[in-house]
Order: C-alpha cells, then structure tokens, then sequence
C-alpha cells in the first residue's frame, strides 16, 4: 500500500504533466491525507480509519508567509515557476480558510511572477459553497474531477466519502459558464474481486454526454503514473487516451492527454 505524502507547505517546483513548471501548496497535513475523496488510485494512499487523530493544518499566515519566502528564493535566482498549483495531500477546498488564502495567493503572484498561472486541481465536492465556488473564479486555471458519467463507477473509483450525487455536480459544474477543466483519470482493473474500467465504450458515452452539459474551456485526461494504494489497477493505454481525446475534440473543446 504505497504512500507518496507531501512534507512541506510549499513543494517544489516539480515538472507536471499538465502545467509546466509547478510549484505547488499543500494546505492539508504534512503526515496524512485529508480528502473527500478516497480514490482507489491516490497516490497519497487512502484516507486514515476512524479514530485518527485530528488533523493539523497550516494557518493562513502560515501559508502566505511560505510562498512569500519561496517566491523571493525563486526571483533571487531567476527561476520563477510557470504555475502556482494548490495540489498537496487531499482536497484543498477543504481548508476553512481557502478563499482568503487563494486571495493572498494571487496578491502575491502579481509582485512576484505576474506572468505565472494560479491553478486549483480539486475534486468538486465543495461547489455547493459559494465562498469556495467564488475563489474558484478567480484562478487562472480552475480544474475539477469527473471520472465517469455514470454515479456507480465513480462511487467505486472515487469512494465519496460524506454526501455525493453526480447530477447536482455536474449542475454546479455547469455554472462555471465555461470558466472550468475537467480533469479525468482513466483507469480498469479489479476492485474488492470486481471489475472496474471508466474507459469503456459505455463509460466513455456517458461521460461525454455529461461533458457536453458542462461545456469546459478544456478537458485534461490522463492515467495513473505512480503506485497505487491497490494492485490490482492497470493503466490505460496511450492509443486509448487519445481514442477517447479524439471524440472530445469533435465536440469542439480542446483537450490535452498526458499518458
């Protein structure tokens, strides 16, 4: 059961997949996951069991002091990051206070690197708060999770934890307007003996169906790249990545895989 944890606030900058040259916040714990997801492909493992002590996260200040410090090392050495990414270990949104923090973000992006992006890859289970889906607008690049068009196979992927109803996510994705990118992981294999595949011909129609409603200015699709907490997950081959890329682009929105 692999566990890749992020041990710091401020991590990076690494090379991502889908936004350059990143450097990245992490405003959950740096010794545990904390998410409203407990996806079966997480590379941050699964969430801890009942019982678990609570969890610690950064202050605000905390946090804006950081990035203020690792934005003036990085200008010190003229190698200021492409994008500013709130990743980390589990569901930003999920910080009390990610609204004011975004806020101090994009403050400090303007001074320090007004050329770079402020991204934001969440799993779409805070949409319902205004103060949160206000933030959202804000950022340059607002990325959101939908692994399937059908609501079993993202109960089995994704595992919910707490409150989850596809229909009134994708409502909430559709007010973005356009202002959004989907972000969806393609995985098959097996789960507890059963089989699993969001990237069926079934699957992949649903989906898109959905992706239609929504409308985004983009869609981000890729596969597992590191363990995962279960070893029973394959992934899915490039040719199929760019099958299913394809019938987004006839659509009319861009799309960008990353294999």
């Amino acid at each position: 059961m692999p566990t890749f944890l992020f041990d710091e606030i401020i991590f990076g900058p690494v090379s991502s997949r889908r936004l350059g040259i990143s450097l990245g916040i992490n405003l959950l714990p740096t010794n545990r996951k904390v998410c409203s997801f407990d996806c079966i492909y997480c590379e941050c493992g699964f969430n801890p069991g009942k019982g678990a002590p609570a969890p610690l996260l950064p202050t605000r200040p905390e946090v804006r002091d950081h990035l203020e410090a690792k934005l003036q090392e990085m200008s010190a050495k003229q190698q200021l990051p492409d994008v500013i990414t709130f990743a980390g270990n589990g569901e930003p949104t999920l910080h009390p206070h990610f609204p004011g923090i975004i806020d101090d973000t994009l403050q400090l992006r303007d001074r320090f690197c007004p050329k770079a992006r402020v991204a934001v890859l969440s799993n779409a289970t805070r949409l319902h708060s205004p103060a949160v889906f206000d933030a959202l607008l804000k950022v340059d690049d607002n990325i959101q999770k939908l692994d399937s068009g059908i609501e079993a196979t993202i109960r089995v992927l994704d595992q919910p934890q707490g409150h989850f109803d596809l229909a009134e996510t994708v409502e909430h994705l559709q007010r973005f307007k356009g202002q959004v990118s989907i972000q969806t992981l393609f995985v098959s294999g097996y789960y507890q003996g059963n089989p699993v595949d969001n990237s069926s011909d079934e699957e992949v129609g649903a989906w898109l169906q959905l992706i239609r409603k929504i409308s985004p200015k983009e869609v981000m699709i890729y596969t597992i790249a590191r363990e995962t907490p279960i070893d029973t997950l394959i992934k899915t081959p490039a040719k199929r990545l760019h099958e299913i890329a394809e019938q987004v682009q006839a659509i009319g929105i861009q799309t960008q895989v990353s294999e």
